[in-house]
């Protein structure tokens, strides 16, 4: 095990420490006719429905019944109203406390005003709601992401044309991601070894915007692009989809994020240089046992905050992991995120 991934452990088994176990309750009634107490329930608002998405659906609500609460969930599909939506209707439906992915980290207070109304704890998970009373923010170094996206592509490709591709103009994450890239590449750029050649945002992450800023910069350039800085593993891929049409995928360094099963596949084939592992069994452990306390009326302790505009906002925040060739199989498949059999299909 990586030194990252024994901080992460060890984080994850104090964190889990200092929540508690919860409210023991007394002894079950007794006698034939004795109701069953209806499930706690807790609510988790997704953005989309992409690979990363449904990894951390399914460890959220297996740790959420294993303490016997209830997990509703719904997807946006990119859509910020359907949202607010969505979370009225988990309102109506009895949700104690909300875990929310927002779509628009600057458009989402009126989610959390709503839950508010009803004395719902709000925790922004993976992205932080700005200027809102959030109860909790869980998620990971967004910085620190950019900075090794950058500096892995930078120690390869000290001098020449880079490509940006940033996320959604909605999601503050992809925000603090270009500010991390920039932090690396900022000296080189302003010695000209390294010219940014094409610098923009891909509306909901969308593999399609990638491609075609990646197009434009390629034919900008006549085909000189030396390395792209993708944001995350959706937009890596449909970057190396426009290179390999080209005949340029393995020979431009192409980041990413979130260590998807395709992503994994690159690397070990040569298209993708790098991705970013989170580990997802330590956030998502952590989301669902705070979800469920906090919708008991319990304490969950923290030591960080992050402000978000309105306040200084209780925090859990862990590092993210650099993956390449070399570390890939100690740490996805060491961690037991991805399957050898999956990512070398043998």
């Amino acid at each position: 095990m990586t030194r990252a991934l024994r901080r992460i452990a060890l984080t994850l088994s104090l964190a889990i420490g200092l929540a508690g176990c919860g409210g023991g309750g007394g002894a079950p009634a007794e006698g034939p006719r004795a109701a069953r107490p209806a499930a706690l329930k807790v609510g988790l608002l997704l953005d989309d429905v992409h690979e990363r998405w449904e990894r951390d659906r399914q460890l959220i609500r297996e740790v959420v019944e294993e303490m016997g609460a209830e997990l509703l969930v719904e997807a946006a599909d990119g859509d910020q109203a359907r949202q607010l939506e969505q979370a009225q209707q988990m309102l109506d439906a009895g949700a104690k406390a909300l875990l929310v992915v927002a779509h628009d980290t600057e458009q989402a207070a009126p989610l959390v005003e709503r839950a508010a109304a009803r004395n719902v704890p709000v925790i922004s998970y993976d992205r932080i709601i700005r200027n809102a009373d959030v109860a909790l923010y869980i998620g990971f170094d967004t910085l620190k992401v950019g900075e090794l996206q950058a500096r892995h592509l930078l120690a390869l490709v000290p001098t020449g044309n880079y490509l940006l591709i940033g996320g959604a103009p909605t999601d503050g994450n992809a925000k603090t991601l270009r500010d991390g890239q920039m932090k690396v590449l900022e000296a080189s750029v302003k010695s000209r070894a390294v010219r940014i050649v094409g610098d923009g945002w891909a509306l909901n992450w969308s593999a399609a915007a990638a491609a075609k800023l990646t197009e434009q910069a390629l034919d900008r350039t006549r085909n000189t692009v030396g390395a792209v800085v993708a944001s995350n593993d959706v937009l890596a891929g449909a970057a190396i989809g426009v290179l390999q049409a080209r005949g340029l995928a393995g020979k431009v360094a192409v980041s990413g994020q979130d260590a998807e099963l395709d992503a994994a596949r690159r690397i070990v084939e040569g298209t993708q240089t790098m991705t970013v592992y989170k580990s997802l069994r330590t956030l998502t452990r952590l989301a669902a046992r705070s979800v469920v306390l906090l919708a008991k009326g319990e304490r969950v302790d923290t030591s960080a905050t992050v402000n978000n505009g309105l306040k200084e906002v209780p925090a859990m925040i862990f590092d993210p992991i650099a993956v390449d060739k070399d570390n890939l199989d100690g740490v996805l498949i060491g961690d037991g995120f991805l399957k050898r059999e999956e990512v070398y299909r043998r």
